[in-house]
């Protein structure tokens, strides 16, 4: 029986390098690659071998005949992607891996003593930096996070009822105690220490340091009491050190989400689920605390644009409408027609039952519910000392939607590094290929360098042509070894 990807793919890749017949798909070199939400198992293909399981770091892939409850759908849907592919489910042949001659992209200089390297911040994309340094070089790594505890986005950014893909950090932890990284918590660039300072005693300094800060709507009323963004809801119940306890009103029966993209999704689900099932999980004590007494019962999730564009991805939103404890419904007035839509999320969506919501008053459904509202730009937050509505622009005018409290999830944005470039349109340190422009010996790697797209596994594709810039730039002869002279003296880092 063959093996089959499920929801929890970062699609980092790793098993595709260890398949022995190539069944995975897409591949790295494959244009669909970066463009799926997960990879996929050619079912005529796989020979059951599992290579691919011990290969996959956050346990999303299973034999496709033990696969039960919700999962049950993934062994078609793995098949389905093949479906009129060459190569895909109508050749029972195996595509067995061609081996050829080893290519050596770059030689390095011999005499070189062995660098040190500098990586800021802990998450996906710094870790991913760390790893290729480790395996393709001899340098020495100094690891540094701003927080008093390493992990980036996957200790704090994923949700805590998604735990197979917290389950990455593991395997990113294990370097943290690797013989040539030295561990720095607790030292934020800017504050502690400067760039000018990291260059002077790195030979290079690779910046991971993410996008921390949150789009803003830009409308009247939007930093009224009861209006919040997902990046601080997202930080709460994670526990990051830097939340608080009133991040979020959870005394009113309706909240208004804006943005329908996963963290959308995660935030609304996260609120609305039983808190008993959500006390076996990574959730914060205190969210959790204040989740048993919360009176809400209705999350409004309001897309700026069609449920043709929707954000989100399918394998998200195939969870969210199987999820027990919540309903989910499409507003009617905001998708009169059933239009066709060729995107997965479309074919979704259309599944939905449809029904006209009244939002003067409260919530009239018994269950708890989650409401999908299309084509709804809000316009304004509603109040005079704190939120009590907002009030969005669609096809039928104007509509007020009563809600004790507004979280905006519309995208994350880069912060500043002071002392480097940072483009305020893109929120992006200006670069190319990972170079920090203008600033030798400075690189970037993640949102910070390409913009807060992709998930957790396209750090690796994006890590790897940053630490490949690196290398080149020793190889060519062009890297200055900048830090030599700074080796000897005690430094702020105790060396």
């Amino acid at each position: 029986m063959a093996y089959s990807i499920t929801q929890t793919c970062c699609a980092d890749a790793s098993c595709v390098s260890v398949c022995p017949v190539n069944c995975i798909h897409p591949t790295p070199d494959e244009p669909d690659f970066g463009t799926t939400d997960m990879l996929y198992i050619d079912p005529s293909t796989c020979i059951d071998c599992g290579a691919c399981t011990d290969a996959c770091p956050v346990d999303a892939i299973f034999p496709a005949d033990e696969l039960t409850g919700p999962l049950r759908i993934y062994p078609e849907i793995n098949a389905g992607f093949f479906d009129g592919k060459d190569g895909g489910s109508g050749d029972p042949a195996p595509n067995f891996h061609e081996w050829g001659p080893p290519v050596f992209s770059r030689v390095i200089p011999s005499d070189l003593p062995a660098l040190k390297v500098a990586v800021v911040g802990t998450g996906p994309a710094g870790m991913y930096a760390v790893r290729d340094l480790l395996l393709h070089t001899d340098f020495r790594v100094t690891l540094i996070d701003r927080l008093p505890v390493p992990g980036g986005l996957v200790r704090y950014g994923v949700a805590p009822d998604h735990p197979a893909t917290k389950k990455i950090g593991e395997t990113f932890a294990r370097f943290h105690a690797h013989p040539r990284v030295r561990l720095r918590l607790g030292l934020q660039v800017g504050r502690d220490v400067t760039t000018a300072d990291l260059a002077a005693q790195h030979d290079a300094v690779i910046y991971a340091v993410g996008a921390s800060a949150d789009r803003r709507l830009g409308i009247p009323g939007e930093d009224l009491p009861g209006s919040t963004s997902a990046t601080s809801v997202v930080a709460w119940y994670n526990g990051h050190p830097e939340a608080t306890a009133e991040t979020i009103d959870l005394s009113g029966e309706r909240l208004a989400v804006v943005g329908n993209g996963n963290v959308a999704l995660d935030v609304a689900r996260v609120l609305l689920s039983d808190p008993d099932a959500l006390a076996s999980t990574s959730i914060s004590p205190d969210a959790l605390s204040r989740l048993r007494s919360s009176r809400l019962r209705e999350i409004v999730m309001l897309a700026r644009r069609g449920p043709e564009d929707a954000a989100c991805t399918p394998s998200e939103l195939r969870a969210l409408i199987q999820h027990e404890d919540i309903e989910l419904v499409v507003d009617a007035d905001s998708w009169p027609v059933d239009t066709a839509f060729a995107s997965e999320q479309g074919k979704l969506l259309r599944s939905l039952r449809r029904e006209r919501v009244d939002y003067a008053g409260s919530p009239r459904s018994d269950r708890r519910r989650i409401v999908l509202r299309f084509n709804s730009a809000p316009t304004r937050v509603v109040g005079d000392d704190r939120v009590r509505g907002v009030r969005v622009t669609g096809d039928g005018g104007e509509v007020e939607i009563s809600t004790g409290g507004v979280v905006r999830a519309i995208g994350y944005r880069g912060r500043p590094v002071p002392g480097l470039p940072f483009d305020e349109h893109t929120g992006t340190v200006p670069n190319t290929g990972g170079r920090v422009d203008g600033v030798p010996g400075a690189y970037v790697v993640g949102w910070i360098k390409r913009g807060p797209s992709g998930g957790i596994g396209a750090n690796r594709r994006c890590a790897e042509e940053t630490v490949g810039a690196l290398l080149d730039d020793i190889a060519s002869g062009v890297f200055t070894h900048g830090g030599a002279s700074c080796f000897r003296r005690k430094s702020f880092l105790g060396r």
